[in-house]
């Protein structure tokens, strides 16, 4: 029991740091402290170092021992890249799953999407981008590849600092419509356009590093 309670500490740790990146909380070139992020966190060191040692990985913080930890620039160019990876993972999904969903997850992409409209109309990036995840991981669960999932994960947060620039914007509700044609591709079972349709949906990223 201690070791599970040891993990799901890291893990908060870990997703409330990330987050905070992710939103600008903690902006580019920030310090960070283990002490400070520990008692703001209400946890205690340990959990806090594994989130940075994890965030240190995926690019999202920096550290250079006895001298600092601070959250990384947004390099243009390594988002770019990390954003041509999940594309690249998501048209596979796309294309092994058209024609094979089921009526619930169609269901599923179609209510996902509804969420995302209301969500840039009114201006509420977070839930824009919660729903944009859930229509997409759709097609990554009924993909069953968990290489697949893994790597999106491992490169998503990289991108999410600028993801959060696009969904501030009106371009978003361009994606309500490619959304739209995406559902109807995987329901008609076309392989190909479901793919091109999410490399379309995906490249725009990539357009805004």
């Amino acid at each position: 029991m201690e070791r599970v309670q040891r993990r799901l500490l890291r893990e908060t740790a870990y997703e409330s740091i990330r987050d905070a990146v992710v939103r600008g909380e903690l902006a580019p070139g920030s310090a960070l402290n283990s002490a400070e992020l520990a008692d703001r966190l209400g946890l205690s060191r340990a959990p806090v170092r594994d989130a940075l040692a994890r965030l240190a990985d995926e690019g999202l913080v920096e550290t250079k021992p006895q001298s600092y930890t601070r959250v990384t620039p947004v390099v243009p160019r390594e988002v770019r890249d990390a954003a041509a990876v999940v594309r690249a993972m998501h048209e596979l999904a796309a294309s092994a799953t058209a024609g094979s969903l089921s009526p619930a997850d169609l269901d599923a992409m179609r209510a996902a999407n509804q969420r995302f409209e209301a969500a840039t109309r009114r201006g509420d990036v977070d839930a824009a981008m919660a729903a944009d995840d859930e229509l997409h991981g759709v097609l990554v669960r009924a993909s069953g590849n968990r290489a697949l999932a893994a790597t999106i994960e491992r490169y998503t947060p990289l991108i999410r600092r600028l993801e959060r620039l696009q969904f501030a914007d009106s371009r978003a509700r361009r994606s309500v419509e490619r959304h739209d044609d995406l559902i109807a591709a995987c329901a008609a079972g076309d392989a190909p356009e479901a793919a091109r349709l999410t490399a379309l949906i995906w490249r725009s990223l990539e357009g805004i590093a």
